[in-house]
């Protein structure tokens, strides 16, 4: 097993139509606002960035995302990630009862040494680490997706 190799599904229902949804997924360079772990982004151009995010742990990570595929039809946002991790990222917006379901699929490899040289003894608590930023992005989105 790598310990440093990542896979990440989360799956956000939310109480909103799909485009409404992706049109929100689709600015990055919001994501701060709502977002409270993203605390960072610097558009490069206008299918790249650099972000920088941050959960409970007292660690940063910082990379690129460089869009790979954008498909509003589909509703799918997906992303190449270099940097403290690389990898990928997709969102995928679908309409299910009372709105829309947003899931979050990740794998990356951790490349930031820091946590490659913990990787064994942290990484339930990497994990669980992920776990509450993914949940308190949804909470975020929510309240967003009320003031549209």
């Amino acid at each position: 097993m790598d310990w440093t190799h990542y896979r990440f599904v989360s799956r956000w229902p939310l109480p909103a139509p799909v485009p409404v949804v992706y049109a929100v997924l689709e600015r990055p360079e919001d994501y701060p606002r709502w977002w409270p772990q993203v605390r960072e982004v610097t558009r490069l151009d206008g299918t790249s960035g650099v972000l920088r995010v941050r959960s409970l742990l007292p660690y940063d990570l910082t990379f690129t995302a460089h869009e790979t595929r954008r498909d509003p039809a589909a509703g799918v946002l997906e992303t190449a990630l270099a940097g403290d991790i690389e990898g990928w990222a997709r969102w995928t917006v679908t309409p299910a009862a009372g709105g829309c379901l947003a899931r979050y699929d990740q794998e990356v490899d951790v490349t930031k040494p820091l946590l490659r040289r913990f990787a064994v003894p942290g990484r339930p608590l990497f994990r669980a680490n992920h776990r509450l930023m993914m949940r308190a992005g949804r909470r975020g989105l929510l309240g967003a997706l009320e003031a549209v």
